[in-house]
């Protein structure tokens, strides 16, 4: 039988999850492993591995300008207003409806622990600004912890009932991996790069301005409240 052949490469255990536990699809390895030929790092990436080049002293979360340059160029070519979805009764929603507008895209989830002062704070902000310019755009993800299960309706009862949530509910979608939405692929790629593109948990968040641009990334653990300045300079733009 011929050897499998390696290659050496360096890689990050550095992120923790909301709670200061490791991410359970993290690897508990040194500081270097080896691949086995015929893997890829996407393809490890894809299951939760964070590589940094060795010449780095440390794991950025988001990557220097310089790096991926290609990548991010490529999604610069095209705003949000370009993509359609799904909403969450499986209606196609072509995004060009929300030229004009600031969007707040987040990918939530049911059965996490910041569930509940997301949703409250996301109706919260829509109510107050929705009249402004206003929409968020929330795209129910079950990829962390399985904690968004149910069903599309379930999640429209659950968050319409309980939350009083009156902004657009999209249909369940992917936010890494191979099977990832589009539309998460152009935010990634225009506010995360080479390195810093994995989506990290449930409820990150992406400010897009009114001509469909990313302008902002935020992670998991930032409330909404805490981007109320940023929401309200995109709407007075």
């Amino acid at each position: 039988m011929a050897s499998m052949g390696f290659s050496s490469v360096h890689f990050s255990t550095h992120f923790k999850v909301p709670g200061g536990k490791p991410h359970p699809a993290m690897a508990s390895l040194g500081s270097s492993f080896k691949i086995p030929t015929g893997f890829s790092k996407s393809s490890l990436i894809d299951r939760g591995f964070v590589f940094k080049p060795s010449r780095l002293s440390g794991f950025a979360s988001r990557a220097p300008k310089t790096m991926g340059v290609a990548y991010a160029t490529a999604a610069m070519e095209k705003s949000i207003h370009e993509f359609t979805v799904k909403d969450i009764e499986g209606k196609n929603v072509s995004l060009s409806k929300f030229k004009g507008k600031v969007l707040l895209i987040v990918n939530v989830a049911s059965k996490c622990g910041l569930t509940t002062s997301n949703y409250t704070e996301l109706s919260h902000l829509y109510e107050n600004y929705k009249t402004q310019g206003l929409e968020i755009l929330a795209f129910p993800c079950n990829q962390f912890g399985m904690q968004e299960p149910g069903s599309n309706p379930e999640i429209k009862k659950f968050a319409c009932t309980r939350f009083k949530a009156e902004f657009p509910i999209f249909d369940k979608v992917d936010v890494n991996g191979p099977f990832t939405s589009p539309v998460y692929r152009f935010l990634k790629s225009s506010a995360g790069g080479f390195l810093g593109d994995l989506i990290k948990w449930n409820f990150e968040k992406f400010l897009v301005d009114k001509n469909g641009k990313v302008v902002e990334r935020y992670p998991p653990t930032t409330s909404p409240f805490q981007i109320e300045k940023d929401i309200k300079k995109l709407l007075a733009a």
